[in-house]
């Protein structure tokens, strides 16, 4: 077992947890997506999401919800290996896994001080979760976007060798 696997929690034990950090005073922030394939994208935006607070939580795409928003030969990797291999991201302080196609939920569980998402996202209040972030006060923030690292651009590498 991965010593780093303690990193990895069910959504109400992560509640519990964020609840010491806020009576801390600690920034919590918030990043989610389905991380299949990780590439230099990925860590630049959760190195940058990191820096946006004290406490960076990464919610993960389960496999099932991925094949419905990917396709049917998506994910490459389960879930369990995606959230073990960001949760060995010294960036990354705690990761969970989500069944749902959005994170709405989670984000309405967790309750982040900061929501940071892909520069991909041109408009900030088009992403998911927005609604709740702002309305307590927080902030929702485009990391700005690395071009030519794309999960999708990786596949199409490997299947035109």
């Amino acid at each position: 077992m991965l010593h780093h696997s303690s990193k990895i929690l069910e959504q109400v034990d992560l509640s519990q947890i964020l609840q010491v950090y806020r009576s801390q005073g600690r920034c919590v922030v918030f990043t989610n997506g389905c991380f299949d394939i990780l590439h230099r994208g990925h860590l630049e935006l959760l190195a940058w999401a990191r820096r946006q607070g004290d406490v960076l939580i990464v919610a993960i795409n389960a496999d099932k919800s991925v094949r419905r928003l990917k396709g049917p030969g998506r994910p490459v990797n389960t879930h369990r290996d995606r959230a073990n291999l960001l949760a060995g991201f010294i960036c990354v302080d705690y990761v969970t896994i989500f069944e749902e196609d959005t994170p709405a939920n989670i984000v309405e569980l967790i309750q982040p001080d900061v929501l940071v998402k892909g520069g991909d996202y041109k408009d900030v209040t088009k992403i998911v979760g927005y609604d709740t972030v702002v309305q307590r006060g927080g902030q929702v923030l485009t990391v700005p976007y690395l071009d030519g690292y794309s999960t999708t651009d990786i596949l199409r590498k490997i299947t035109s060798l």
